[in-house]
């Protein structure tokens, strides 16, 4: 379950950049693609590639992986 927490979120592209660049601090990311929650044309929304930091737009129906963060 989730512990009753209910502020967990969907990082921006700019918080998952965040999270990127301490990736190493934080732990558990794979050298894999991960969604953020920011939109980009029409069906397509953010994504940032954790093995180089490379951001780029990508149609929402593909398969990719999720970090939710929380706020603090």
């Amino acid at each position: 379950g989730d512990g009753g927490l209910n502020d967990w979120y969907l990082p921006s592209k700019d918080e998952l950049n965040k999270l990127y660049l301490n990736k190493t601090v934080i732990g558990g990311f794979a050298n894999n693609y991960y969604w953020s929650s920011t939109e980009g044309y029409n069906d397509d929304a953010w994504t940032q590639y954790f093995g180089t930091g490379f951001q780029t737009r990508v149609n929402k129906y593909g398969p990719v992986r999720v970090r939710a963060v929380r706020a603090f």
